[in-house]
Parts: structure tokens; sequence; C-alpha cells
């Protein structure tokens, strides 16, 4: 038993390593994203979404990746940073699925009822999605410690999240962040794994 117990702490380990690895490679690149934008005159805003031009739905995932100035991809750094560290401590195969999932869903979304003459990029989307996957994930699959983890997510950010759900915010793509909020949600339970029933040697 202790062996095995050290098996799972090894394992564990090993998540939280890979996941952080990840993490952390990729708001690096948003930030050298943006520094490549910066240089080339903000050549990279035309990756953004403008809703319902058909030559804009290949932007749907690049839209993801590029924003609007250096103070638009720091305050998405930090919680994209540890809402998706979360996420990965589940299995990158399913984070990236997730990821993967989420993305598109909200950039077609956005494609389709984003207000006309706009632009709308950026990870906030993702954010949304990966906010909704993490609190709802332990409820879905019934396993205590992800029930935790996603109740105190919920307590420590639901507040900033719901305000980012109102359209009165000016310049802000609420529309992007329900969608994603719902994308993240959905790809809760779609992507969900029963907790393991044990069962005692007879």
């Amino acid at each position: 038993m202790a062996y095995e117990a050290e098996q799972k702490r090894a394992t564990a380990g090993g998540r939280a390593l890979a996941a952080g690895k990840v993490m952390i490679l990729w708001v690096a690149l948003l930030w050298l994203l943006e520094g490549v934008d910066a240089v080339s005159g903000h050549a990279l805003d035309t990756f953004g979404i403008e809703p319902r031009e058909p030559s804009e739905l290949i932007d749907v995932v690049p839209a993801a990746f590029v924003h609007f100035g250096f103070a638009h991809v720091a305050a998405n750094s930090v919680p994209l940073l540890v809402l998706g560290f979360v996420a990965a401590l589940g299995g990158l195969s399913r984070f990236f699925l997730a990821c993967a999932l989420i993305v598109v869903a909200d950039g077609l979304g956005v494609w389709l009822v984003a207000p006309a003459h706009t632009n709308t990029a950026g990870a906030s989307g993702l954010i949304f999605g990966l906010f909704g996957f993490v609190v709802f994930s332990g409820f879905v699959e019934g396993r205590p410690l992800g029930i935790v983890i996603g109740l105190l997510i919920a307590a420590y950010w639901g507040t900033t999240f719901l305000a980012g759900l109102s359209p009165a915010n000016e310049g802000v793509s609420w529309q992007g962040h329900l969608i994603g909020l719902l994308a993240g949600i959905g790809a809760a339970f779609v992507l969900g794994r029963p907790a393991r029933r044990v069962v005692a040697p007879g």
C-alpha cells in the first residue's frame, strides 16, 4: 500500500509539473504574439473575428491567441494561467480537447452573434470556458475534491466572471464571455469521467 501511495504522489507531481509547463508556455506564447503584433504595427489584429463575414471563419481559432495591446493580454494572463493549470491537472489530452471545444464553439458563436462592424479577439472566451469547465467538472464526475476546488474557484472569481457577462461593459465582448462559459460547461459534461468505484475485496 505504501508503494501504491508513493506511485500516486509521483503521478500527481508529474501531472502538476506538466500542467505548469504547458500553461507557462501558453501564456508566454500570448505575450510573444503581442510583441510581434506591436512591432508589426498591429498586423495580427486582423486575426480577430468580424461577425458574419465568411472569410472570417478561418480566424475562429487564431482569434483566441491575439490581443489588442499589452494591457489586454496582461488582464488575461493570470486567470488563464490559474484556470488552465487546474483544468490540466485532470490530464493533458482531456485539457487540450476541452480547450479545442471551447475555442471553436466560442469563436463560431462570436462569428454568429457579435454586433456588426466589430473585431473580437483575446483569450477571455477560453478563460470563461475554463471557469465553467473547472467549476462543473467535479459535480459532473462526482469527485469530492473536484467539487471543493470548483466551489473555491467560484467563490473567489464568481463575482468577477458574472460582471464580465454584463452587456453594460463597453468595448468588451460579453457575448464571447457567455458563449465561452456555456461551451466550458458543455465540455465538462461531454468529457466528464465518472469517479471509479472502490470495491472492497470479498
